[in-house]
């Protein structure tokens, strides 16, 4: 008795306590220096290709890790590597989600897919453009995003936590990557969005 009357007053407590929260800080000069990985429950990578053109097609990747180093005195310097499981590719249709990762993504030959930066270029306030190579089917070519720096800051569970929005659209051709084109558009369009904890 005497333990469920302690965990009623825990939960009480917790209900009735008073979350601290601020808005994270977009400026990136705020931002505390380290390295910064994956917060892999709150993060995603979805795509989308055009269908016989009626239609956009989307799909996302449930598998893939990333982690960058920051100094806020250099921040076009950061570090970005980002890994990428092709196998993971999920449609939402289980026929399709075994055979487009081979089909569209040579996963059989080429599991594992890479994003290193090479620069980064800082526009107005939060926003910039990232630079790297993309490694694909193989094949490595370079790829800019368009990135938005949603803030960095102390999440609820005390925790240094930044997130970040990026965009970009590839053409999977470029990577060797032609099957059904064009029926099955050859243009990728990517729409990422990422948290990170410091480590």
């Amino acid at each position: 008795m005497s333990r469920l009357l302690a965990s009623i007053a825990l939960a009480s407590t917790l209900l009735t306590s008073t979350i601290v929260f601020a808005a994270p800080d977009n400026n990136p000069a705020n931002m505390v220096a380290g390295t910064y990985v994956l917060e892999k429950t709150h993060a995603s990578i979805n795509a989308k290709v055009m269908h016989q053109g009626y239609a956009f097609y989307h799909f996302r990747f449930d598998k893939f890790d990333a982690s960058f180093d920051y100094d806020p005195k250099k921040p076009t310097e950061a570090q970005v590597v980002v890994t990428v499981d092709t196998k993971s590719m999920n449609t939402g249709y289980d026929k399709a989600n075994e055979k487009f990762p081979v089909e569209f993504l040579a996963a059989d030959k080429h599991p594992t897919a890479t994003f290193k930066s090479s620069n980064i270029t800082v526009a107005d306030g939060n926003k910039g453009t990232m630079t790297g190579n993309l490694t694909l089917g193989g094949v490595t070519k370079p790829v800019s995003l368009d990135v938005v720096f949603n803030g960095a800051g102390k999440d609820m569970m005390g925790a240094m936590r930044s997130g970040f929005s990026a965009s970009t659209t590839i053409k999977r051709s470029e990577f060797g990557l032609t099957k059904y084109v064009p029926v099955i558009g050859d243009d990728v369009a990517l729409a990422i969005e990422v948290e990170f904890v410091k480590k």
